[in-house]
């Protein structure tokens, strides 16, 4: 099992801080995170809160409460005290997940921290290497949707692959252009938010338009109803799950035994949890691919070390951050990135 391999690492905690980060994105808003440092015996080790409330991180940033971190802890004690403290200050965070967020920004510092101090990095305390990691393009189109967007990365770069974010005034020419570009790899159908800015309602024309016009094209998080789960009848096999998955439990809750699932490990919490799905996943024939949280800093880099490890040959939602740039420069990482000629820790640069 691949926690047994990391939860008895040693960790000595001798301090900590909070360092906040922000950008503006494609995706028109300003992204802020947090990244927890946490030092000890002359070492660093570093996570990435993706929580996506901006006042949130404010209020965490500006606290002066000392939570009890220092310490000398095996990875797992460290992880059970986490568990127990409440990093949102008697406040209620506006989404529920938003707590695994910060428990993954602590715990993958900690991981971090741990495999400095002994000295290794992931993949070889794992007895694995790093492979090259493919990746895939993520954006919505213009508005309203011609397909342009689409057709200028791929005039900059014509091995572009994409993830893409269909929506109810996606035309029929629209997926036709998109279709006929080959590129396009995944379709997030956002069915499983409810309450956010990307929700996009059961649509029964909408899902038959996608199911019928990228008939290679993995289809997830679809909103399944009375109107809508007919449709998937012999596709079950092409949908992903994404928003739900933040445990084995959540794996054994779907509709029907996946074939695919997206694993982005912040929505996991624990390193634990991540671990035992990736092992589930394996064990049940599982395919999965990684997916991004709009990281700025050295989350990217611990979900392409993720990636590089347990499903590089996947359409990964991965791609380096200068993709999110919202006036991307011309010099970009192209796929599969390379992995790092060496590495400490968690990271992957």
């Amino acid at each position: 099992m691949l926690y047994e391999q990391v939860g008895n690492l040693e960790l000595h905690i001798d301090g900590s801080d909070l360092e906040p980060h922000e950008r503006d994105t494609s995706s028109g808003f300003t992204r802020a995170t947090t990244i927890v440092s946490l030092h000890g015996n002359g070492e660093t080790g570093q996570g990435e809160d993706v929580t996506y409330d901006n006042e949130d991180h404010t209020t965490l940033q500006e606290s002066s409460v000392e939570f009890p971190l220092t310490g000398e802890y095996t990875l797992d004690e460290f992880s059970a005290q986490l568990s127990e403290i409440d990093f949102f200050l008697g406040d209620e965070p506006g989404q529920s997940i938003f707590r695994n967020y910060r428990q993954w920004a602590f715990e993958s510092a900690a991981l971090d921290l741990a495999l400095k101090q002994a000295d290794t990095n992931l993949a070889d305390q794992l007895d694995q290497e790093y492979d090259p990691v493919r990746f895939v393009v993520s954006t919505r189109l213009d508005d309203p949707p011609t397909g342009d967007r689409i057709i200028d990365w791929l005039d900059r770069n014509p091995d572009l692959e994409f993830k893409l974010d269909p929506t109810s005034d996606w035309t029929d020419d629209v997926v036709d252009r998109l279709a006929a570009t080959d590129a396009v790899r995944t379709l997030d159908l956002k069915g499983q938010y409810h309450g956010t800015t990307v929700d996009q309602p059961a649509d029964p024309v909408l899902y038959e338009r996608v199911i019928e016009g990228f008939p290679d094209a993995l289809i997830e998080d679809p909103a399944l109803n009375d109107e809508t789960r007919p449709l998937f009848e012999g596709h079950e096999g092409r949908v992903t799950w994404d928003y739900p998955i933040r445990s084995v439990e959540t794996v054994g809750e779907l509709p029907w035994e996946p074939e695919w699932l997206n694993i982005k490990p912040s929505r996991f919490g624990s390193v634990q949890s991540l671990f035992d799905t990736i092992d589930y996943c394996r064990k049940h024939d599982i395919h999965m691919f990684g997916g991004g949280q709009f990281e700025l800093d050295v989350g990217r880099e611990h979900i392409h070390a993720i990636a590089s490890l347990f499903y590089p040959d996947a359409p990964n939602d991965v791609a380096p951050q200068a993709y999110n740039d919202p006036n991307p420069s011309s010099d970009l990482p192209t796929s599969p990135l390379a992995p790092p000629p060496t590495s400490r820790g968690l990271s992957w640069r």
